[in-house]
């Protein structure tokens, strides 16, 4: 088999086609979607999805380069190929904490659309006048409706969460400038935003309140990302490969690669799972798995919220949450589990259509580990934790060497810098369902039982550890709570040797005071 060639980084269309790399077939989409009823559209999807590789089909489609198409699902569903103005706004690759640096993005794109369209701006001109009158311009000249291709539309807003008075300069910007384009709508053919949420104080939505949303639309669930049919279709002689480099089978490999980067549902009806595109060409292209999408860093408006928030992460998966929330977001000052979800750290599990209510998890393994164990430095600092031997814990849990294994969470906790205190028992629960769920092994916080609820159960192949904590009280107290309420007996038929641990932290949670152990 000749060398082949992913499109790794690749967002242009034309790029892929000519120059032969890989192209996963999305044009049956593209037609449905550009055929349909509707002008506007907004997709919300995860960073390194795709997006702006659909946006750039759409932009060779619409300006009628048939060729590119060749062989395509689209080339036998197209039968006119007529060519139209598209106007192509890109809002990533800036840093908009610059001082004027979206303005500078708008004027330039506005500069060389008003130049195509022989108009000469009055200085007087805001934003949005100039942006109508572009598209106005441009549709006059080529005697044919405009296309409109914005991406990332939300990323100077995103970018600048934490920074409220830039924020909410760039949102006053975005609001004037998308503001032109409700009044240009005789003059559209086909409008489409991308982004990763969809921010409902914005103009463009509050404007346009006849916008399509097609982010959760079964027939779309697939428009980026890979299904299992594609990735056998296109990638089989590819994962065979590397299964013969690992000295693997290619079940073997394939069952790899899903369980570490499939998952993703992006609609309800959960008939479709999806890949992650970039994590899965860099495996295959490497031959080797590991956390690519995570490699490219966690993006710092996440990182910002959950500094802010301190969720429950034993609660993530599990969560649920209702329609609307999901999709719209009016503020990024309460609620961060929206914005988790839309930036690709959790996905649809489940649905409830009495109640119209979503369960979300984990998409994959990719994503659980490498979202926990990003959470850990914000819950554990980062000074000294890479002196944690991660070997030596795993090898204490699994052998049932309880005084060693808290001896080193012990020594953890005083690592712990003070802006960063463990104030609350729930983030003592946190802490250390992060250190077990980042060793592999299965964790269950506020496991429920007929009597109450267990505040932590951890199982290895050996061993069933209940584990009790309490806060400024006594280890004694803790464990009495355990055999009380009869903790132990839902396990007594498992099987595997039964630990019982009593834990008491100090008020100010910087250390244990007192560790109880004994066997059922």
């Amino acid at each position: 088999m000749a060398e082949r060639k992913f499109p790794i980084g690749i967002q242009t269309f034309e790029k892929v086609r000519n120059e032969g790399y890989v192209y996963v077939d999305k044009t049956s989409q593209i037609f449905r979607l550009t055929h349909g009823t509707s002008i506007y559209h907004f997709l919300s999807r995860p960073r390194r999805f795709g997006k702006s590789l659909l946006i750039s089909t759409l932009e060779a489609y619409f300006s009628g380069h048939k060729d590119l198409f060749e062989g395509l699902a689209i080339a036998d569903l197209e039968h006119e190929w007529k060519s139209y103005p598209v106007l192509h706004l890109d809002l990533t690759g800036v840093n908009y904490h610059e001082e004027r640096a979206l303005e500078s993005v708008l004027n330039n794109a506005l500069r060389q659309w008003e130049s195509d369209a022989d108009i000469v701006p009055s200085t007087n001109d805001v934003l949005g006048v100039r942006f109508l009158n572009a598209i106005e311009g441009i549709s006059k000249k080529y005697k044919n409706p405009v296309v409109l291709l914005v991406d990332e539309y939300e990323k100077p807003i995103l970018d600048t969460i934490g920074d409220e008075e830039v924020q909410e300069r760039h949102r006053q910007t975005l609001n004037g400038f998308y503001g032109g384009i409700k009044k240009a709508d005789r003059y559209l053919k086909f409008v489409l935003l991308t982004g990763v949420t969809k921010i409902g104080k914005l103009s463009v939505f509050s404007a346009l309140n006849n916008i399509t949303d097609i982010s959760l639309m079964e027939e779309y669930a697939d428009i980026c990302g890979m299904t299992e049919a594609e990735i056998e279709r296109d990638f089989h002689e590819d994962i065979q490969t590397m299964a013969d480099a690992q000295h693997k089978s290619y079940d073997e490999m394939h069952a790899e690669l899903k369980h570490e980067y499939n998952g993703y549902h992006f609609c309800k009806q959960m008939a479709q799972s999806v890949y992650n595109p970039y994590s899965l060409l860099n495996a295959l292209a490497r031959q080797e798995i590991s956390h690519y999408w995570f490699e490219t860093g966690t993006p710092t408006f996440l990182v910002h919220l959950l500094k802010k928030h301190r969720p429950d992460v034993y609660k993530l998966a599990g969560s649920v949450i209702q329609r609307d929330a999901l999709t719209l977001i009016n503020s990024f000052t309460s609620n961060p589990l929206p914005i988790i979800y839309q930036s690709g750290y959790l996905t649809i599990s489940d649905y409830n259509s009495r109640f119209d209510r979503y369960t979300l998890d984990f998409p994959n393994k990719e994503v659980k580990q490498g979202f926990l164990q990003g959470l850990l430095p914000l819950v554990v600092g980062e000074r000294k934790s890479s002196e944690f031997d991660v070997a030596a814990f795993v090898l204490e849990i699994e052998a049932g060497d309880t005084d060693a294994f808290f001896e080193r969470i012990d020594a953890l906790l005083a690592n712990v810098p003070y802006e960063v205190k463990l104030d609350y028992e729930v983030h003592f629960q946190n802490f250390v369902y992060l250190l077990f769920m980042l060793m592999g092994f299965y964790t269950s916080v506020e496991y429920h039982t007929a009597k109450g609820r267990v505040d932590l159960i951890l199982k290895t192949d050996k061993y069933i550890y209940i584990m009790e904590f309490k806060r400024d009280c006594s280890a004694q107290a803790a464990m009495q709570q355990i055999k009380e309420m009869g903790y132990a007996k839902p396990f007594n038929l498992d099987g595997r040797k039964i630990v019982l641990v009593g834990a008491n932290f100090a008020s100010d949670m910087s250390a244990l005071d007192g560790v109880l152990v004994e066997e059922a």
